[in-house]
């Protein structure tokens, strides 16, 4: 992460707090612009495009915050980034803000690998278990599918890894066994 991108992130993570806006829906607004963005190269240019008046710039970006009904704060922000000609930067930025927050609202991002899908019960159970090992923080999950680990789940959460899947269980076994004949 540049430290650019983390300067804007923090200080658009102030203006949040100052104003005590709801930071889910501001992720959801910036989430929701970064992806208009991503889908019209006619709509980068148009914003990217230096030879363009800002005050042209402005309309265009007023037009897209009233679709996607967006704060006068997201707005305003996204007015800046684009004056100061930091829009291809956009989702660095996002990266950098969504871990602000999290960090400020105490979430904690953890990625959990499983043999098979899970249904939504489980899914819930599981991120319980979870939550209690980050410290009993509310954790955002994301799921993905590896059939090589035969059952059971990889959490992952920063940089610790809780294997308790089977495979993971028979390499251990493995391991003991290989041990105790030496």
């Amino acid at each position: 992460m540049a430290i650019v991108d983390l300067r804007y992130a923090r200080a658009f993570a102030a203006v949040v707090s100052e104003q005590k806006l709801d930071a889910v829906a501001v992720q959801g607004q910036l989430n929701d612009f970064a992806a208009t963005l991503e889908g019209s190269a006619d709509l980068r240019e148009v914003l990217e495009d230096p030879s363009i008046p800002e005050q042209q710039k402005l309309r265009v970006l007023d037009a897209i915050a009233g679709r996607l009904g967006m704060s006068p704060a997201t707005r305003n922000f996204l007015a800046v980034i684009t004056h100061h000609q930091r829009l291809h930067e956009l989702r660095q930025i996002l990266e950098a803000y969504l871990a602000l927050a999290d960090e400020a609202t105490g979430v904690a991002e953890a990625e959990i690998v499983t043999a098979r899908p899970l249904d939504d019960s489980n899914r819930h159970l599981l991120e319980q278990q979870v939550a209690k090992l980050a410290g009993g923080q509310h954790v955002r999950a994301t799921y993905r599918e590896d059939a090589s680990l035969l059952g059971g789940a990889v959490v992952r959460i920063g940089s610790t890894v809780y294997d308790g899947s089977v495979r993971g269980q028979l390499q251990q076994l493995k391991q003991r066994l290989v041990a105790a004949r030496a």
